[in-house]
């Protein structure tokens, strides 16, 4: 009893702790935390784990007195970085120790500790923390050799010196059945023989980085039930044997070196409750392992409760095995490329709480067997393709929590009725029609609400969401109601005292909402784009965000805004501006550029103004943009030195359409991450800047439509993802050398050029990817994948690459470009010579327009090899010989120009070349035309031959192109895409029939 009234007076400690009830005349057999020996009533026992205990502890203290000790708990108090006292080897009857989590530091001490071979249970470990003071041993080896009895041993984080461990550690450990070394770096092979001590149960060896090894050869019977090897370097295969630790509950093999298959024999791990990237997260498993059958060992997992196989490239039905696993509590089989429909049979799964398959290519109606599932509490069925009418059933799932369908095909109307908890309801981007349920208002708990990209209609009063006072997320964009917005008073706070996100696009808006001046500083993500909002911006706009602790996203693009109500320079200092968008405007002034101390800026979009004026440095105080769009204002002066600044973070650099001047600034150093830039339509001069060269992500180069002088950018052939380059009308000139590739290139246009010389074969020769068959069946564009925390404006994070290419005077605007999109144009330059065979090689080609040069010699026949192609214009050349015949099997080749060559012979009569207009071979007085009418039916006559029309007259033609209107074909491709839509010499004005019908919307064409 002394020694512990003398301990806990020596103690420090908080008031109404376990010692509170340590007092004299007491019997300290029944104080709290004391256990004595029936017989002789000596202290055996202490437990002051959690007693709030603080301040320094040495070998003084009266504690070390208590000789017979057996079990000591320490845990969780706080020594104040004390050493153990080497008193602790005074307790030479000990068999359970435990001082983890206690705040001891500095060497244990190894001699006195080990001389205490009574003991069974020892725990030194220290919780995870990013800075801490470790305690350290010399040798694990010699701490516990002599501990014959141990079984248990928790050194987590205790820092090992002898970092590399002796293949006999342990070696008379017969009794360990739980080693726990998580964290001390280990380093070196790990001693193989320790995974089959007979009685080991638990392993943890997680995050000893250097710490390598591989799994045995595992026994029969053997009793492991925790495998824990994550953030270590073993490696190997998954032996067979795995199979044997049949009462293995838990593995975690996260971040290993782990490879070949994953062995079927993890069937028999029927303990097992949960299967996720624990298992095969970080490894280097093969693909083969991760199949729909390959998997099926999971099957016989029936005791699993979770189970997760997201991002695993799993193909195929949903896997019928799923259905034993009865249960799943939490079910995740995301972003994989899953097809078929969602099977009926999930209603086995009646535990299930979570359930993920969004991201697939799922089919078909959600079964209405889900009903069964009344449990759940978060499903997630977005991005797929499921169809038929709005699930019914969710009005009896009375659990839900999270519900997103968003981004399917449903139709029908919105359930009246939802979950009475639901905080997260996500039905954006389907085929809903009706009016919004007026019922909505009474789901007071919901946070997360978008109806965006639907077909609502009616009329919608936004204060009816009002009642929401938890909402922090509304979306509502793009549906056909009406939003009206006067009943809500500006005078009155309570309206949406949480909203963060509130999307109104496209929602009729006339003005702005008279309630946002109160959210302003809450609003982190504000979407008035495509309305009618006119007049000016309000000054609350440079307010907003002042409390947003993240990047705030603002668009108020495509609307008929002109002018600021306050100068546009002063945002408020603490609005984190992250996006700015305010494109398709009718702004006018200079930019309106942010706060400087607005440093977070990522993307500033701001074409298709009125804006006018230099460009100030102040935007290059915006070191992290990544996406600078000015492109089709009428800015002017030289381009900024000071983009230098942006370093590596700009992705995106478009400043088309404006009337910069001067030289283009070598801005470019080592590491710029640029993957596309567009200056074209411009008045820029002098020479390419070689530094751009250094951009080596170069994917999309626009410097058309100029006033540059230079020769052929050669250099551009490092850039190995180059796949668009676009120099026409410039002044360019000289010869075309063949010592460099594009091996990557889809379009090249360098029309319009003074480019002389002979094509060299060579350099089209590297045009691999305009050769490679493509087996590819869906429609994909050629885009920019951008950081994974972009912003709500930048949609997914892909910026869309868009170009202008020209043919017989038209424009033909691409907003975006799919990657099935190949087109060279040479036309208007002076190339000469025979026209290389080596471009009937380029089998992807679509577009060929290598007309007014002055190329001889025949009309390739290897032209017949390019089966995709659709336009082909070589007129107003030097050709000699006759059309090929062979050219009749290019059945997708709509528009065809041979005008004003010096060919010869008959015109071939199969296929499409019926359809061709005369004009098509004017020019050319040895075509027998007469022949070709009379056997095509067709009426029209060869005009006389006419000498090429002078350059004035070449404007006047091209003016009257625009006229001519775009027609579709055929239907039927060979790739089974978006066949035979193909373009012809028959054109519409600045747009792309084709292109904008089959891919891309309509945007505001540059005139």
């Amino acid at each position: 009893m002394a020694a512990l009234l003398q301990f806990k007076h020596h103690c420090r400690h908080f008031d109404d702790t376990i010692l509170e009830s340590w007092k004299d005349g007491g019997d300290c057999c029944s104080w709290g935390g004391v256990e004595c020996d029936e017989q002789t009533d000596h202290v055996i026992g202490l437990d002051l784990s959690k007693s709030f205990l603080f301040g320094s502890i040495n070998s003084s203290s009266p504690l070390f007195t208590l000789t017979h000790l057996q079990r000591l708990d320490l845990s969780w108090n706080n020594f104040n970085y004390s050493h153990i006292p080497s008193a602790i080897g005074n307790l030479s009857r000990l068999t359970h120790l435990n001082l983890s989590t206690s705040n001891f530091v500095g060497q244990i001490p190894q001699q006195q500790l080990s001389n205490i071979t009574t003991l069974v249970s020892l725990n030194l470990s220290y919780p995870p923390a990013d800075v801490i003071p470790y305690l350290e041993v010399g040798s694990l080896k010699g701490l516990v050799q002599h501990m014959t009895n141990l079984k248990h041993l928790d050194l987590s984080r205790v820092f090992m010196y002898s970092s590399t461990l002796p293949h006999d550690l342990l070696f008379n450990s017969s009794s360990l059945e739980t080693l726990v070394l998580n964290g001390c770096g280990l380093m070196g092979e790990f001693p193989v023989a320790i995974f089959n001590l007979p009685k080991l149960k638990v392993i943890d060896l997680s995050n000893n980085y250097g710490l390598k090894g591989h799994l045995p050869n595992f026994p029969s019977g053997s009793p492991l039930k925790s495998l824990l090897l994550s953030g270590t370097s073993f490696g190997g295969v998954l032996p067979p044997s795995i199979g044997n630790l049949a009462s293995l509950e838990n593995i975690d093999i996260y971040g290993c070196s782990f490879t070949g298959k994953l062995p079927m024999s993890l069937g028999n791990l029927t303990q097992l409750v949960s299967v996720d990237n624990l298992i095969w997260g970080g490894n280097h498993f093969s693909p083969d392992s991760f199949t729909t059958s390959s998997l099926s060992w999971i099957g016989k997992l029936t005791k699993i409760t979770r189970l997760d196989l997201g991002s695993k490239n799993l193909k195929g039905e949903i896997p019928s095995w799923l259905m034993n696993l009865t249960r799943l509590t939490e079910l995740n089989i995301n972003e994989n490329q899953l097809t078929g429909p969602i099977p009926s049979s999930f209603m086995n799964l009646t535990r299930l709480t979570r359930l993920y398959i969004n991201d697939n290519q799922l089919t078909g109606p959600i079964p209405s067997s889900f009903v069964n599932l009344t449990h759940l509490t978060d499903i997630d069925f977005s991005h797929n393709k499921l169809s038929g009418p709005f699930p019914s059933w969710l009005m009896n799932l009375t659990q839900l929590i999270h519900v997103d369908l968003s981004n399917n095909q449903l139709t029908g109307q919105i359930l009246s009725q939802f979950s009475r908890i639901i905080e997260w309801l996500d039905l954006s981007y389907n085929n809903l029609e009706g009016s919004i349920p007026t019922n909505l208002s009474s789901l007071h708990n919901l946070k997360f609400l978008s109806l965006e990209r639907n077909k609502l209609v009616g009329s919608v009063e936004l204060s009816a969401f009002s009642r929401f006072q938890n909402l922090t997320s509304l979306i509502l964009s793009h549906n056909n109601f009406v939003l009206g917005v006067k009943n809500i008073s500006s005078k009155d706070a309570n309206y949406f005292p949480s909203l963060h996100v509130l999307g109104l696009a496209s929602c009729n808006l006339h003005e702005f909402p008279t309630f946002l001046p109160n959210n302003k500083h809450t609003l982190e993500y504000l979407d008035l784009s495509d309305n009618y909002l006119r007049g000016q911006i309000p000054a609350w706009i440079f307010d907003i965000g002042q409390n947003s602790h993240n990047g705030i996203d603002l668009n108020l693009s495509y609307n008929l805004l002109s002018s600021f109500e306050r100068d546009h320079h002063v945002f408020h200092p603490r609005a984190r501006i992250q996006t700015l968008d305010l494109r398709n405007n009718m702004l006018q002034g200079s930019l309106p550029i942010p706060s400087p101390s607005s440093s977070s800026l990522l993307s500033y979009l701001i074409s298709n103004n009125n804006l006018s004026g230099e460009v100030s440095p102040l935007i290059c105080s915006f070191t992290s943009l990544w996406n600078l769009d000015l492109s089709f204002n009428s800015l002017r002066g030289k381009l900024p030195q000071c983009f230098s600044k942006f370093g590596d973070s700009l992705l995106v650099l478009d400043l088309r359409g404006n009337n910069f001047d001067g030289n283009i600034p070598s801005m470019w150093r080592d590491g710029c991450q640029l993957r596309m830039i567009s200056m074209s339509h411009n008045q820029l001069q002098g020479q390419f800047p070689r530094s751009l060269a250094n951009c080596s992500m170069l994917e999309f180069v626009d410097f058309g439509n100029n006033q540059i002088n230079d020769t052929f950018p050669f250099w551009l052939g490092t850039l190995a993802h180059l796949s668009v380059l676009i120099l026409r009308s410039n002044s360019l000139h000289g010869v075309i050398n063949d010592d460099f590739g594009f091996s990557n290139l889809r379009v090249i246009d360098l029309s319009n050029n003074s480019f002389s010389g002979k094509l060299p074969s060579k350099f089209i020769g590297t045009w691999n990817a305009m050769k490679t068959p493509d087996s590819s069946h869906s429609i994909a564009y050629m885009e920019n994948l951008f950081l994974s925390n972009v912003s709500w404006t930048s949609g997914d994070g892909s910026f869309d690459y868009s170009m202008t290419i020209y043919n017989k005077g038209s424009e033909l605007n691409y907003t975006k470009i799919p990657v099935i999109f190949y087109a060279v144009d040479f036309s208007s330059n002076r190339f000469e010579g025979h026209v290389p065979d080596v471009i009937g090689n380029l089998t992807r080609l679509q577009l060929l327009n290598l007309s007014r040069n002055h190329f001889s010699g025949q009309i390739p026949p290897s032209f017949s090899n390019m089966k995709n192609l659709e336009s082909l214009d070589i007129s107003r050349n030097q050709l000699s010989g006759q059309i090929p015949t062979r050219l009749t099997e290019l059945t997708y080749l709509s528009s065809f120009d041979v005008s004003y060559n010096n060919l010869s012979g008959p015109i071939p009569q199969r296929n499409q070349f019926c359809n061709y207009d005369s004009k098509s071979y004017e020019g050319n007085p040895g075509l027998c035309v007469e022949t070709w009418s009379k056997q095509c039916g067709n009426a029209r006559t060869m005009p006389r031959l006419q000498q090429p029309p002078s350059i004035t007259e070449e404007e006047e033609d091209s003016e009257s192109d625009f006229k001519i209107k775009w027609t579709i074909i055929s239907i039927g491709f060979v790739s089974g895409l978006v066949g035979g839509v193909v373009v012809g010499n028959e054109f519409t004005t600045r747009k792309h029939y084709w292109f904008v019908k089959t891919f891309a919307k309509i945007q505001r064409w540059y005139a």
